[in-house]
């Protein structure tokens, strides 16, 4: 009970499972946030924790888990996402697709935030996994939807930033790059161990009253 607890969303695969590993292997007590726990293979010393980033019910049923058992959270990873306009431009996309990618990718992570703050003590960490496709410096045509939910996304972080930062809570995106994941595709340049190094260096390395900021590598880059 004394080991710092995180939560990874996300965590059944790709870059939420491998940060849960590693976070449990530093010593965490580490709760892998998954909307089908059918679907999550073990990993020693991670517990499962349903959790559908999209539903209501869920996160709030959550985080009263997770206040019984533990009492207090220290870490929170967002890192649960989608991916569904890829091969769309903006001009053909759906509303529905951009409606359900804001749901997945800016919503949920603020409402998951929302509800498990008020567990986090003084030098809690939150981190959300953001992209390159969501800096409104570098402006891209590739998947719409989901580079505007990044930016959604961004400036939810900012917002958490200055809402926590009187409880001495440090809100960061990162953007780990285009990793070879189910989501980044085989011919993605960055390793997963690489993607995870990103998000881990905010997690374990960053100085502690850093906050508000968008990271990669552990250098900042423009939002």
């Amino acid at each position: 009970m004394n080991a710092p607890i995180a939560l990874v969303t996300g965590a059944a695969r790709g870059l939420g499972r491998e940060v849960a590993r590693r976070l449990a292997e530093e010593g965490y007590t580490v709760l892998a946030g998954v909307r089908d726990p059918s679907k999550m293979k073990s990993l020693p010393g991670v517990e499962i924790l349903p959790l559908d980033v999209t539903d209501e019910t869920a996160i709030l049923a959550a985080a009263d888990a997770v206040k019984r058992r533990y009492g207090r959270l220290d870490v929170l990873v967002n890192n649960a996402g989608i991916l569904l306009d890829e091969e769309m431009g903006l001009m053909d996309v759906p509303p529905d697709v951009l409606r359900r990618s804001l749901e997945a990718n800016a919503i949920g992570p603020l409402r998951v935030a929302q509800a498990f703050a008020p567990l986090m003590p003084k030098g809690g960490r939150i981190v959300n996994v953001s992209s390159g496709g969501g800096q409104l410096s570098a402006s891209s045509t590739w998947a719409p939807a989901y580079c505007i939910s990044k930016t959604a996304l961004n400036a939810v972080t900012v917002q958490l930033a200055a809402a926590l930062k009187p409880r001495g809570i440090r809100v960061n995106a990162v953007c780990p790059g285009w990793v070879r994941t189910d989501m980044g595709g085989p011919s993605a340049p960055r390793s997963l161990q690489q993607g995870a190094d990103s998000i881990l260096w905010l997690v374990l390395k960053a100085a502690p009253d850093l906050t508000g900021g968008f990271w990669r590598d552990g250098a900042r880059i423009p939002w």
